[in-house]
């Protein structure tokens, strides 16, 4: 039987791989970090996630990719007001049929799926969203005779906008995390030509994937101590339901698994206030999210998260979370360089590192290792 301290190291090295899968998904892919962390985030918790946004801003490429990096096996469908059941879950087997048994041919469709990702999700017919419950709360999927378990860790569903049908409100509820995604700025437009150009057109899925390193990390999960975070959750809640905005008991209690989840993946057993940046994520539309940050920056200003580093600062907006993140950014750029001098589009982008961690921060009072990344960095553009 191994020890704490070994299963301690087992859990980083998982969360490490993890970590390591998502940098590989979001390569190329220009502010669209927070959809790759947030899937393996809420795989690890268990829960689902919701992104809003227009039209051609990446969502599925995004989902898709980090599917392709963690491995498993991933459904995608595009639905709409006339898609069938049969087009999601399956079809009828129709040698069973023939002896007056409804039985549905699962495989390769969603209820088999490890990632799943529905575009335009409340577009579906009341018998798909109705059967897309079970899946979503309990991990089965029932429909005629068949009744099976469904190995899904995560669902991203994703629309254009928040449907204003009162009687889709229980469906869009069961997706816990949500995330509102706006197009690339004007000022990042040359970046986003020159990475879609060299995107790949195909996503290549890891055979062996990292499904056992997600299930451990979410059983580790599920064991962390609470009792820490729990007096601060509550008084997030209170505040947030103070300011108006809506929070449900049964979301309030499940924002823990989004608690949990980070401190796992940033390899503590114990959650702390460094993972209280995933409270916005529970906030129900773009701008009571904006309300919530405002309202609970105080709580958060510790958060911080070394495998989950741009959504820990997006959501917290804390100076912590920040220098973590730019710490990775100025990392990632040292291993591209190896020693060598940069070229044009390298050395612009250092330059770009460097003014914002210099905008950001007092150059005095830099901690590590962002200090030491920003010295490599000078010296790396220095004549």
């Amino acid at each position: 039987m191994k020890t704490d301290s070994e299963l301690s190291i087992d859990l980083a090295q998982d969360a490490a791989a993890v970590r390591d899968a998502v940098a590989a998904a979001r390569a190329g892919l220009v502010q669209r970090e927070l959809i790759a962390e947030l899937v393996a985030l809420c795989a690890v918790a268990g829960e689902h996630l919701l992104v809003i946004g227009a039209p051609g801003t990446a969502k599925s490429e995004a989902v898709r990719r980090v599917a392709g990096s963690l491995g498993g096996r991933y459904f995608e469908y595009l639905l709409g007001r006339f898609t069938e059941p049969n087009e999601v879950f399956g079809p009828v087997d129709l040698r069973r049929l023939r002896d007056g048994v409804v039985e549905i041919e699962t495989a390769g469709m969603l209820p088999e799926a490890d990632v799943a990702f529905l575009d335009e999700v409340f577009l579906g017919s009341t018998a798909i969203l109705n059967t897309l419950l079970g899946i979503l709360n309990e991990r089965v999927f029932r429909r005629g005779r068949t009744a099976l378990s469904s190995p899904l860790r995560v669902c991203v569903g994703a629309a254009n906008a928040l449907p204003d049908d009162p009687s889709l409100a229980a469906f869009a509820d069961r997706f816990l995390a949500r995330l509102f995604i706006e197009p690339v700025p004007d000022a990042r437009l040359e970046e986003l030509l020159e990475a879609g150009w060299r995107l790949p057109d195909t996503v290549e899925h890891e055979p062996a994937g990292l499904m056992d390193a997600v299930d451990r990390l979410a059983t580790a999960a599920r064991g962390c101590e609470m009792s820490p975070v729990q007096p601060l959750i509550g008084t997030a809640v209170r505040r947030l339901r103070a300011a108006g905005i809506h929070i449900t008991d049964r979301r309030a209690v499940r924002v823990q698994r989004l608690v949990a989840a980070a401190a796992i993946l940033d390899g503590r057993s114990a959650a702390s206030a460094a993972d209280l940046w995933v409270l916005p994520l529970i906030v129900p539309t773009a701008d009571t999210q904006a309300a919530a940050r405002e309202t609970l920056a105080d709580l958060m200003e510790k958060s911080d998260n070394h495998n989950l580093a741009h959504a820990a600062e997006e959501f917290s907006r804390g100076a912590q979370a920040r220098a973590t993140r730019l710490a990775e950014t100025g990392h990632t750029l040292l291993t591209e360089l190896d020693a060598t001098r940069p070229d044009r589009d390298q050395r612009l982008r250092v330059e770009a590192t460097l003014r914002e961690i210099d905008a950001w921060f007092a150059t005095d009072d830099l901690a590590e290792p962002l200090r030491s990344v920003r010295a490599r960095l000078v010296a790396a553009v220095s004549p």
